[in-house]
């Protein structure tokens, strides 16, 4: 497939946004899944119920939808004893969400998701950025054989695993997206701010086709990364925007987001007007708050970029760190459950 080919690249020469999908993993739980359970199984376990995930948010407007493998790589599927089926789950997520995205007469990028592998990497840690390549490249792979038409690498916090990742990725021949998740502090759980970020990744040897934020603590933290990005970046750059729908509050025994659809509406064109082509949802995102944020964008013509002022009040204060929950986007794309930086903080105290 060459570039003229592909129907994600056609898309964003077309129009002047695309609209990406929510969260898979909080939908699952909807569905059935339980903590702890690895939602990459359900790919050949209940395809139907990872396929509605996809139907809900082609229905809402979503013009490009990720694949159930957030969690697919080698590394990350050893805590499910399943390191050995990394291509297998990759390919069967790929064709479940492909079979969506044919069912419907419009134009669908599906787009394989790969996520962290929760690992450390040299010279912090002992992952060499040479098993790093092989394990996202043995993701992508099955990604690609499964139908996927680009590879998207979210949700990453360092620079030597993000540029890793980049590259498993980008030896398919698939055009590669990669976005990382920015705390209130403005910095990844590695230190990276948003313009180290976006310098990083658009000077790898193979470039992604775009760079953004994802996931975090909320709408107001993620449009101030991409306002920050925005400085930095190249101005025909493509920028993604991918916030949680709010920040999540345990109650009655489960996880809520308290971000409504209205809320997310103005983080749509909050995000526009900060220089984001690709706008979606993260953690807590379903097809109503989706169909909200097409319904947001769709004619809408971006203005300035907005103040920090401005963001505050149209989405909130920044969230606290200490009154928020433990959160995730582990497994799949926005399961409730343990946060990653939390994790490898425990892991390098020795816990």
């Amino acid at each position: 497939m060459t570039d003229a080919d592909n129907l994600f690249l056609t898309l964003l020469a077309e129009r002047d946004h695309l609209i990406a999908d929510g969260a898979m993993g909080t939908n699952l739980f909807k569905r059935g899944l339980q903590s702890g359970d690895a939602p990459e199984l359900w790919n050949l376990d209940h395809p139907d119920r990872v396929r509605s995930v996809h139907a809900e948010f082609i229905e809402a407007g979503a013009d490009i939808i990720l694949t159930n493998s957030f969690g697919g790589n080698s590394f990350r599927l050893k805590l499910h004893d399943a390191q050995d089926r990394a291509y297998e789950l990759s390919k069967a997520a790929a064709q479940v969400a492909r079979e969506a995205a044919d069912a419907v007469e419009r134009p669908v990028v599906v787009a394989g998701s790969i996520g962290p592998t929760g690992e450390l990497f040299q010279p912090v840690g002992p992952v060499s950025h040479e098993d790093g390549v092989a394990a996202f490249y043995e993701q992508a792979r099955g990604l690609v054989d499964g139908g996927a038409d680009i590879l998207w690498i979210e949700t990453m916090s360092g620079r030597e695993e993000a540029a890793a990742a980049v590259e498993g990725a980008a030896k398919t021949g698939r055009p590669v997206v990669s976005t990382m998740t920015f705390d209130t502090v403005g910095k990844t759980m590695m230190g990276l701010s948003p313009e180290d970020a976006y310098r990083s990744l658009s000077a790898l040897p193979i470039a992604p086709a775009a760079i953004g934020a994802n996931c975090g603590l909320g709408a107001t933290e993620n449009v101030l990364s991409i306002v920050a990005m925005h400085g930095v970046v190249d101005p025909d750059a493509v920028v993604v925007a991918k916030a949680n729908c709010g920040v999540p509050e345990f109650k009655n025994g489960e996880f809520r987001y308290t971000g409504t659809p209205e809320l997310m509406a103005d983080y749509a064109r909050l995000a526009r007007d900060s220089g984001a082509r690709i706008i979606g949802g993260c953690c807590g995102t379903d097809g109503v708050v989706l169909k909200a944020i097409r319904d947001a964008l769709d004619g809408y013509t971006p203005g300035a970029v907005p103040t920090m002022e401005q963001i505050v009040e149209k989405l909130g204060p920044l969230a606290g760190v200490t009154d928020r929950p433990a959160h995730v986007h582990a497994g799949g794309a926005g399961a409730p459950s343990e946060d990653e930086g939390g994790r490898r903080r425990r892991r390098r105290r020795g816990a």
